[in-house]
């Protein structure tokens, strides 16, 4: 039987997600000890979960035979007061991955379109091949997200419109002023997704908040895995008008978000020490980098991220050689980036390490 026969086509050239090389898998590969081993490939967190979620969730760990909250009422309680929003304009995912599943369930048909631009999150696009949607990638001029582009190119089959603020991989981000001309002018038909997983890295935070407050239609997607530490948990959330949120909730399956992420995120949304230490390692660690990268003459794009993306000539060749020396970084060539890595922001143990060893790499070419 040729299953082809009967599967989604849509289906059938579809590349998976690659996720970044966890520690164990290169450990039994390179007959590496998992403790030499340093990861800065995913944007995690090199500080960890905030001790206080650690608590949290140990105590949760306690009634792991009962079912969660399949609503999130103490979460959605907590971020519905942080940010003056209403429980109603909440929804919780397993990872903001899973909100962007939920819009394509809602609103998306074959023979729709999304918009993003051209070096956006893959995932974005890999969403909306699943639902038989094609991606328009709008080019994006030095790595920007080109707003009046992108709603040039809107047509009446397009259905979202994504916009990553700040952009992986790229780092970079648009102004509030450039965000609120786009939103002035955006068609009805069209749902605006802002995605913010890295909104708590940006020194001066935008008020896109506003948007829903407004009511316009629109949805900001936010996760616990990057300053929270929580990625291991898949948590994330949503935040848009009460009308279209409750339109995402039927889409949801029962009991998306488990317990134990549940309490970790409490306690960690309101740990904001955890948050400045995160946020001061980050600033410090991306400067270094970047003076580090400036100093080889490679060429970077500043980030306002925990992040950097930087060109080093062969960008998987280099990849496979800092995975001989025990750290693991990120290719590009799937952001159609064949030149480029991104690396991770980590300690500044960690941030050393990489910049002595991919010079070694480097001068070894």
């Amino acid at each position: 039987m040729n299953v082809w026969n009967h599967a989604n086509p849509q289906l059938k050239d579809l590349v998976s997600y690659k996720p970044g090389k966890p520690i164990e898998e290169l450990a039994r590969e390179r007959g590496l000890k998992p403790s030499d081993i340093i990861k800065l490939a995913s944007n995690e967190n090199p500080l960890g979960p905030s001790p206080k979620a650690i608590e949290a969730m140990t105590r949760a760990l306690q009634e792991a035979h009962i079912y969660p909250d399949g609503f999130g009422f103490k979460l959605r309680d907590a971020l519905a007061k942080k940010f003056g929003v209403t429980l109603g304009q909440i929804i919780l995912g397993n990872g903001s991955n899973e909100i962007i599943e939920f819009i394509g369930h809602a609103f998306l048909k074959p023979g729709d379109n999304i918009i993003t631009a051209e070096h956006a999150f893959v995932v974005y696009k890999l969403m909306a091949t699943l639902f038989g949607a094609q991606t328009i990638e709008v080019p994006d001029p030095g790595f920007v997200h080109d707003l009046d582009a992108m709603l040039a190119a809107i047509t009446p089959r397009t259905k979202e419109v994504f916009i990553a603020n700040p952009n992986n991989p790229t780092g970079t981000m648009v102004t509030m002023k450039a965000l609120e001309r786009f939103m002035d002018r955006v068609p009805e038909h069209v749902v605006t997704v802002i995605d913010e997983a890295y909104y708590e890295f940006v020194q001066e935070p935008q008020d896109t908040m506003k948007f829903v407050r407004e009511g316009r239609n629109v949805i900001l997607l936010r996760t616990f895995s990057k300053i929270q530490g929580l990625a291991g948990l898949r948590i994330g959330y949503g935040i848009g008008p009460e009308e279209l949120v409750g339109v995402l909730h039927k889409t949801r399956q029962p009991f998306n978000a488990n317990a134990i992420a549940q309490a970790g995120a409490v306690a960690g949304l309101l740990d904001d020490d955890h948050q400045n230490r995160t946020r001061q390692v980050t600033d410090e660690g991306r400067t270094y980098l970047q003076d580090e990268f400036a100093k080889l003459n490679l060429e970077f794009v500043p980030s306002h991220a925990n992040f950097v993306l930087v060109k080093v000539g062969d960008g998987n060749a280099v990849f496979q050689r800092m995975l001989d020396q025990g750290i693991i970084i990120r290719a590009m060539a799937e952001y159609k980036l064949p030149d480029w890595v991104r690396i991770t922001v980590g300690t500044m143990v960690q941030n050393r390490r990489c910049v002595a060893t991919l010079k070694e790499v480097l001068k070894n070419q």
